[in-house]
């Protein structure tokens, strides 16, 4: 590193110390200073990396790791961030396009720091004019999503870093009014980033604060649990005297939290809607921000759900429940007798068409009931399977495929259903504006239940999926990089010398979704089709330093077992193929 460039990164450090208000990363940049000038290159290098550049504020709101400096999540950073928010807002209700003064609702979850974040949050926006409603306690995501539409409040905040590793944390951001209780889109990201860099620019104790706020009322958790169970009961199939069928029989159900905070809205929507209650994984069942069973806590990655197989093979469990630590996301897992764990958890992918399919069913049960015509839309992004559109076409609903994000497939037109393939599902959109891993995960129950009746399981389910709509086989590769420029920047490698075939599959037509009109916004996503009907899509994390490529293949000839056995065997050439083209990209 260079001496100037050194000394610029001192500067920074010691003039954020005298300004910060948390004495504990005010004594961690001081002390990365002090060792820095002293000639210690890796205290050097962690200071560039905190005091190098500011954490960027998106659609995604702001997440990364706990520590000082302007590129971490810590108190200043989310006060600054509040205060050029509540600007924002106050900005939007000076042009009549919310209520005045402008109202927000704040959540948080049990993540190191959450609660101290979310106060800090509230103290300046009441000091900025807005009207603060604070959870007073741990919450999951969809609770503060569906307050935001609940309360009918401008704006919300969840502090969560959802599924990251246990030394992040984030800034979640929901608009309220025209938005509906969807997550923020450009340009109201670029608008808001605007006005954090403005209120950045001037020291953290000068931003006004104020502790005349409210506290959140039971009666929204309370309501949360009657509409989604009365959704969910709408959907469940009746007997002629009026009783939920098979709502007799018995369903082993495994849950873990992963330590998150889940369990207990969890467990009031299956109670309120009649569905079986679940057997916990002990150890990860109480929130803990330090998430000590897990590496990270995410239900996709290897052995998160290792303690769920065990204490599902000690009860027989016939079905796993896992949600994420802020409950927005859903996996489920079945007994499989060919896994050495006795179990195996389905894709997003697999999830994403059954629950689909019951949207779906359940759409045109509603439409028959009231003697209306069938209508709505099921959606999903642009990288999840294209299953969905099958069963769209059978049933005759629209389809949609949306960027990846929620924030796109919560605003698609009379939407019934929506999914992403990383394990995030809206199974009731007039309720929750957002993935919500709670009704969702009821909602795999309630199948559960009802294929049990029918005898059969979900893999009976799966297996009359792919008699009626084709077989859809998914894979997904995740290279894990040291930055989320360098993925970026693979990504960009590709793009200026583009394959024009993996394998011995040919690119009939290649897409660069940076190109205006391509889609919602030009994003950082690639598609190739190829001449046997597979696709390859290929984008970098919005979240995380990772480049991801999705593939998907396809097959409707014969039986189930044929069709399923040559997609797969598709699926495993054109992985294989891909696997080769990046490590050349790598070499």
């Amino acid at each position: 590193m260079a001496p100037n460039q050194l000394e610029a990164l001192l500067g920074r450090a010691r003039e954020w110390a005298a300004h910060d208000i948390d004495p504990v990363t005010q004594a961690e940049a001081e002390r990365l200073a002090t060792q820095a000038e002293a000639g210690d290159a890796a205290a050097a290098q962690e200071l560039a990396e905190a005091f190098g550049d500011r954490l960027a504020f998106g659609t995604a709101g702001l997440r990364g790791r706990l520590g000082a400096g302007p590129s971490r999540m810590n108190r200043v950073v989310v006060s600054q961030t509040s205060a050029g928010f509540a600007a924002f807002l106050l900005e939007r209700a000076a042009r009549g396009e919310t209520s005045n003064p402008p109202s927000i609702v704040i959540g948080y979850d049990a993540r190191v720091n959450s609660d101290v974040f979310a106060r800090d949050a509230a103290e300046i926006m009441a000091g900025a004019g807005v009207e603060v409603t604070l959870f007073p306690a741990h919450v999951p995501t969809p609770l503060v999503a569906f307050a935001v539409r609940h309360l009918n409040v401008s704006a919300g905040v969840m502090v969560t870093a959802s599924h990251n590793p246990p030394r992040d944390n984030g800034y979640k951001v929901y608009l309220g009014d025209a938005d509906a209780g969807s997550q923020i889109v450009a340009p109201a990201d670029s608008e808001i980033a605007a006005c954090i860099d403005a209120a950045a620019a001037a020291p953290v104790s000068d931003l006004s604060r104020s502790s005349t706020y409210g506290y959140a009322s039971p009666d929204i958790a309370d309501s949360y649990v009657t509409k989604t169970a009365a959704s969910l009961l709408a959907g469940f199939p009746v007997t002629q005297d009026g009783r939920t069928l098979n709502e007799e029989v018995p369903v082993k159900v495994v849950y873990t939290a992963m330590h998150g905070v889940g369990a207990e809205l969890s467990e009031r929507v299956l109670l309120a809607s009649g569905l079986p209650l679940t057997i916990a994984v002990p150890e990860q069942h109480e929130p803990d921000g330090n998430f000590p069973t897990v590496d990270f806590p995410n239900p996709e990655e290897p052995g998160a759900l290792d303690l769920a197989y065990r204490t599902a093979r000690e009860v027989n469990a016939e079905l796993i429940v896992a949600h994420d630590p802020d409950a927005d996301r859903l996996a489920i897992a079945l007994p499989d007798a060919a896994e050495e764990s006795g179990y195996r958890a389905l894709t997003g992918n697999e999830l994403g068409l059954l629950l689909g399919w019951r949207a779906a069913e359940r759409a045109m049960q509603d439409a028959e009931e009231r003697k209306i015509p069938l209508a709505g839309t099921l959606a999903c992004t642009i990288v999840s399977s294209p299953a969905l559109s099958a069963v769209a076409k059978d049933y005759g609903l629209d389809y949609a495929e949306t960027l990846s994000g929620f924030k796109w497939v919560s605003r698609v037109p009379h939407l019934v259903f929506g999914f992403e393939e990383a394990l995030g599902y809206l199974t009731q959109p007039h309720v929750v504006r957002d993935k919500d891993g709670i009704s969702a995960g009821a909602d795999a129950i309630a199948m559960a239940r009802w294929a049990k009746g029918r005898g059969t399981d979900v893999w009976g389910l799966l297996e009359e999926a792919t008699e009626r709509f084709g077989h859809f086989a998914s894979s997904q590769i995740t290279l894990r990089l040291d930055s989320m420029a360098t993925a970026s920047a693979l990504a960009a490698e590709i793009r200026t010398a583009p394959p024009t075939a993996f394998g011995v599959r040919a690119v009939t037509a290649a897409k660069d979704l940076l190109e205006p009109g391509l889609a919602e916004v030009p994003s950082n996503v690639l598609r190739y089709d190829l001449a046997d009907g597979s696709r390859v899509m290929i984008r970098p994390s919005g979240t995380e330093p990772k480049l991801k490529i999705y593939l998907d293949t396809f097959s409707e000839k014969g039986k189930a077992s044929k069709r399923r056995a040559a997609a797969e065997r598709s699926l495993a050439e054109l992985e294989s193929d891909v696997r080769s083209f990046l490590d050349g990209l790598q070499a």
